[in-house]
């Protein structure tokens, strides 16, 4: 069976966002340094070629996800993001959407059923794991219903008072592995006990 894997940013204060989805804080340290970005670069280009199947929310897709990475890999070779971006491309791209929208982009597709139903015919289909990138409120519906095999998340020395969580209810994860980087990022993999 596969795994569906979460990679998301994270304040040290457990937010993933604003209060209005912001998140400019995800870049407020290391955002100059090469190497520091090359790091996460490098993580993230890892994680998303064990998947050949990534599951996105309709806002965020809407907000112009799978455009902004399929211009970072067609059209900026010299972008240290191109290597993902081009990964980004060649993925099946699931979006869910519970109002029928309309998306396109390279390799998407549009999914409407019940998300527990869907997702788990998904994870019993052959290939590679899934990764689910966001939104927030796309994110915390998977979490809810106990959907996501990894949590992969990256943790900024970043403290925003308020935001939104991926969380609602208490949920007891085991820390299976954690990385610090050299801007200050710790990459924390959690499973669900």
């Amino acid at each position: 069976m596969r795994k569906l894997k979460l990679q998301m940013q994270m304040t040290i204060d457990g937010f993933v966002a604003g209060p209005n989805n912001e998140q400019d804080w995800v870049f407020a340290s290391g955002k100059q340094d090469p190497e520091a970005l090359q790091q996460i670069v490098n993580f993230s280009v890892d994680l998303v070629s064990g998947c050949d199947t990534l599951l996105v929310g309709r806002k965020l897709s809407q907000g112009g996800f799978v455009d902004y990475w399929a211009n970072v890999g067609e059209n900026q070779p010299d972008n240290p993001w191109n290597p993902f971006g081009k990964l980004m491309i060649s993925h099946r791209k699931i979006v869910f959407s519970r109002t029928g929208a309309e998306i396109s982009g390279p390799n998407v597709e549009v999914e409407s059923r019940d998300l527990a139903t869907a997702v788990k015919e998904l994870k019993n289909q052959p290939g590679k794991d899934m990764l689910v990138y966001g939104g927030v409120e796309f994110v915390r519906s998977l979490v809810s219903e106990n959907l996501i095999d990894e949590y992969y998340l990256i943790v900024n020395p970043i403290a925003i008072g308020s935001g939104l969580s991926i969380f609602e209810d208490r949920k007891l994860l085991e820390l299976e592995s954690s990385t610090a980087f050299k801007h200050g990022k710790i990459v924390n993999k959690y499973v669900p006990v």
